[in-house]
């Protein structure tokens, strides 16, 4: 039993797809603190000017606000802003509708930028054919004077995991040798992705993977984890 844990992100790229189909269960872990300027609210896409952000407004109240209780500021038409956004720049992309569908597909009114990220990722997942379950941190009732490995730990043994799958950023905090001497192997995901047509000039492989989608389409997962 593989199981990967990782904050949830807006419109993430193709590494955190890649990352979900690897496991056997995939924990979204938002029940931490929340980061401001970070991949939890916002993502790149390509336009003729160069990369840019589309950002989700949040209100952000303090520093130990949780990723789960962070709300959506919903003082303005920020969907249909991204939506524009997207059909502005990506409108010669062979599916670009396939895309803006996407997004269409994920605003159901949620309240936090959790419920949004979850809703998102599992449209996501459904277009690319992954079908790993996606499971939340709040259900396992963790201790909230958890350290990291000692949250990831619990969980982990919680689901029966023989692999924890991470980032390899996690290296530099990560207490192996509590997992291992629980019977948990760690491993870290490598990224290395092929090239794909993309509109606007030098390919930026550091995007939203509603780029891929809008240049490829369902052929996606050839420069993600390359069917054969």
């Amino acid at each position: 039993m593989k199981v990967g844990i990782i904050q949830s992100c807006y419109a993430p790229w193709r590494g955190y797809f890649d990352f979900m189909r690897e496991c056997d269960a995939f924990v979204l872990h938002d029940d931490i603190q929340y980061t401001k300027g970070d991949w939890r609210n916002r993502n790149k896409i390509k336009t003729p000017q160069g990369a840019k952000w589309m950002t989700v407004p949040v209100h952000y109240n303090h520093m130990a606000q949780l990723i789960c209780e962070t709300k959506i500021d919903h003082s303005t038409l920020w969907p249909i802003a991204h939506e524009n956004m997207l059909e502005d720049n990506y409108r010669a992309a062979p599916y670009w509708r396939d895309a803006k569908l996407i997004l269409g597909q994920s605003y159901c009114g949620q309240e936090t930028i959790s419920q949004l990220n979850w809703m998102m990722l599992g449209v996501i997942c459904g277009y690319l054919g992954i079908t790993t379950p996606m499971l939340d941190s709040r259900s396992f009732n963790l201790d909230p004077a958890l350290r990291k490995t000692e949250r990831i730990l619990a969980i982990c043994k919680a689901l029966g995991a023989t692999t924890y799958l991470s980032g390899p950023a996690a290296k530099v905090y990560l207490d192996e040798d509590l997992l291992r001497r629980n019977g948990i192997v760690p491993e870290y995901k490598t990224y290395d992705y092929p090239e794909y047509p993309q509109l606007h000039g030098r390919f930026d492989g550091n995007l939203s993977v509603l780029d891929l989608i809008a240049n490829v389409g369902p052929d996606a997962p050839l420069y993600i984890w390359r069917k054969s």
